[in-house]
């Protein structure tokens, strides 16, 4: 057999370093079709490079036009293109969205005339760790706010409440002092609203639990609930183990999350109450092994863009009648308990997570 090429062995080597990088790579030709990607690409896209060979690079995503232009752009212009926090969604995984950055390098080397290199970094998990921070900022901002707010609400309200009770005994007759009935209850109404922009006062009491007890409970609380149109499912994980979690105040925020998706939904729709095991997730700065991920899925109208980034604050609800105090109340709970409640949305399908660390299995910073 006759010794390999020069030109063939450099080939190899270059596609053998390629598959070395964590970052896609692709290489398109002057037609806009795939040449070659790495194994990282392979695993962005959810196809193997077999199945991609020929393909317009525009097939293999949802919304692929706007990277076939950039691509055209670079290809024209000579020079090298960046995209940044794009929504990447591949074709045979509509399921799954990333966020990435994009270069697209056009080549000039022997062979190779026409061709773009094009780099897509998923910065996904950076992206999700600096909104979760976010949210732990928000949490810690909006208790501030809620006891400062609650200060200066019960003051004016005891008065009031006292006022009420002390006219009710110089009233001559039932009929008037139903009127001090109706303010005294009403008081009493407001100082329990204030109350909840507070969150659960006590100490955690922790106990080996079962999440799935806890979200059975809420399955049956719910469906009372809920319209006959509505359809509730469950998607339980048999792996998770005990976890040392306060049973009342989880079944709380786990009640605060499904009741939310419900009136999203309205009188129709599918919610799906799911548990996984997560490894490897970062809640805050701290980096966990392992952690139960509850999640509330719905298949409504999404969140709405304007309440995105205040979704968690208390006070704050699209819904005509509603306090704003389900999502925060939850928020609280879950990092009581170490963990976090984080979202994404989009018509059509939205989940709410409840992240609980499954023990002491922090390993490091993030």
């Amino acid at each position: 057999m006759a010794p390999e090429s020069r030109p063939d062995a450099v080939r190899i080597q270059a596609a053998a370093l390629l598959d070395a990088l964590a970052t896609a790579v692709m290489v398109i030709d002057e037609r806009g079709r795939v040449v070659q990607l790495n194994i990282a690409a392979e695993d962005l896209l959810a196809i193997s490079s077999v199945a991609a060979l020929g393909k317009r690079i525009g097939d293999l995503l949802v919304g692929g036009d706007r990277l076939e232009s950039l691509v055209v752009r670079t290809r024209v212009s000579g020079e090298a293109l960046a995209q940044r926090e794009w929504e990447l969604v591949p074709a045979m995984r509509d399921d799954a969205r990333y966020l990435v950055d994009c270069t697209f390098t056009p080549l000039n080397l022997a062979g190779a005339a026409g061709c773009v290199l094009v780099e897509i970094a998923d910065t996904t998990r950076q992206a999700r760790i600096s909104r979760e921070n976010a949210l732990l900022a928000q949490l810690g901002g909006s208790r501030m706010m809620a006891k400062q707010l609650a200060h200066e609400i019960k003051n004016p309200l005891g008065g009031l409440r006292g006022a009420a009770q002390l006219l009710e005994r110089e009233l001559p007759n039932e009929a008037l002092r139903e009127y001090t009935r109706v303010i005294i209850g009403e008081a009493d109404r407001l100082r329990a609203l204030v109350d909840s922009l507070l969150g659960p006062s006590r100490a955690l009491n922790r106990e080996p639990v079962n999440v799935h007890e806890l979200l059975d409970r809420v399955f049956q609380l719910v469906r009372a609930e809920s319209p006959a149109a509505l359809e509730i499912t469950r998607d339980y994980d048999p792996s998770l183990p005990l976890m040392e979690l306060d049973r009342d105040q989880v079944i709380q925020a786990m009640l605060n999350l499904a009741r939310n998706a419900i009136q999203a939904l309205g009188s129709h729709g599918r919610l799906t109450l799911r548990t996984r095991a997560v490894t490897g997730a970062t809640i805050g700065e701290r980096r966990h092994r392992v952690v139960a991920a509850v999640e509330f899925e719905d298949n409504g109208p999404g969140v709405p863009d304007e309440l995105r980034e205040t979704a968690f604050y208390p006070l704050v609800t699209a819904r005509p009648g509603g306090t704003g105090l389900g999502l925060a109340v939850a928020q609280d709970i879950a990092t009581r308990h170490d963990g976090l409640v984080e979202f994404e949305s989009r018509p059509g399908r939205t989940v709410f997570s409840l992240l609980l660390p499954i023990g002491m299995n922090h390993e490091q910073n993030a």
